[in-house]
């Protein structure tokens, strides 16, 4: 057996998976030079060059959309791994019914996105919504009074804090999961001889359990700012994308300009601008992650050597 028999054998399984990764990005980035209707056939559309790339560069909307993505994306991505972190460093303990409460704590994560959508519509509903009834009701109390509570037109008035408490419901349990299992899979020897030396719990979250869980913690939200980049049904149903474009985020421009405008070839090159900035995000996060990754086992040698 020589050294290339190896690579021979895996070589008709690596090639399916490589056409079948690439070719369908591949097309998309073949259709996005392209003056592309969905009812023809690409090879019979008129090739265009870059003009869906400067169309886009040079529209203000498409601007507006790529903002409003870029702070919705870093506030439900922040906002869920503070929550997320600290949940599971507060339940990081051996108690009774644990499992049950975990069960319990990823529910939200498995309700279908366009129901999560209804559900939280119907609370924010501007007269029969929960936190309506809940305003009206405090309202009527001297606190309330003092402070001039009142009915909230939620998807009115504050449309990306709807979207953005929603998601933050449904997939805050998502970063809890992950953090509690790093928490528990951490080395003991480590914790133990922080205790010996006599740290506080606060010194051991900061310099011990943190630094040693930084690696899984940029993976799940590197994870969790690319989903957040493509969100789509919540927001379809919650607001439609408005109003005006306030909430309206890249992947449903994307959607309408494809479905209702027919204009493929522009889908397609938004795609890969949205592309392009998730590949420059995550280059960066996994450059983060060796960094941490080579800090965590200084921690770990220093634990082994010191116990």
């Amino acid at each position: 057996m020589n050294r290339a028999t190896p690579y021979m054998f895996i070589a008709p399984a690596a090639l399916i998976m490589i056409l079948a990764l690439f070719y369908p990005i591949g097309y998309m980035i073949w259709g996005s030079f392209r003056d592309w209707d969905p009812s023809q056939n690409i090879s019979e559309t008129e090739f265009v060059g870059l003009q869906n790339y400067v169309r886009l560069w040079m529209d203000p909307s498409f601007w507006e959309s790529f903002s409003v993505t870029l702070i919705f994306a870093f506030v439900v991505v922040t906002a869920e791994m503070v929550i997320g972190v600290g949940l599971a460093l507060l339940l990081d303990r051996n108690i009774r019914g644990m499992s049950v409460l975990r069960t319990l704590f990823i529910l939200p994560m498995m309700i279908a996105p366009v129901v999560v959508g209804l559900v939280w519509r119907f609370m924010y509903h501007q007269t029969y919504g929960t936190f309506n009834r809940f305003l009206e009701w405090a309202g009527e109390t001297w606190l309330g009074g003092l402070l001039g509570l009142g009915t909230v037109d939620w998807l009115g008035q504050n449309p990306l804090l709807s979207v953005i408490i929603a998601d933050i419901w449904q997939w805050t349990p998502f970063i809890f999961i992950l953090s509690l299992a790093a928490l528990q899979s951490l080395p003991r020897s480590a914790l133990e001889a922080a205790r010996i030396d006599g740290a506080t719990g606060w010194q051991q979250v900061i310099y011990i359990k943190l630094p040693l869980m930084a690696p899984v913690l940029i993976v799940t939200m590197l994870l969790r700012l690319i989903d957040a980049f493509k969100v789509l049904e919540v927001i379809l149903v919650l607001t439609g994308g408005g109003p005006g474009l306030s909430t309206e985020i890249l992947a449903l421009r994307i959607a309408r300009t494809a479905r209702e405008f027919r204009e493929l070839g522009e889908a397609s090159a938004m795609s890969i601008y949205l592309l392009m900035m998730l590949m420059i995000l995550t280059f960066f996060m996994f450059g983060f992650t060796r960094w941490q990754e080579a800090r965590a086992r200084k921690i770990k040698y220093a634990a082994e050597q010191e116990g």
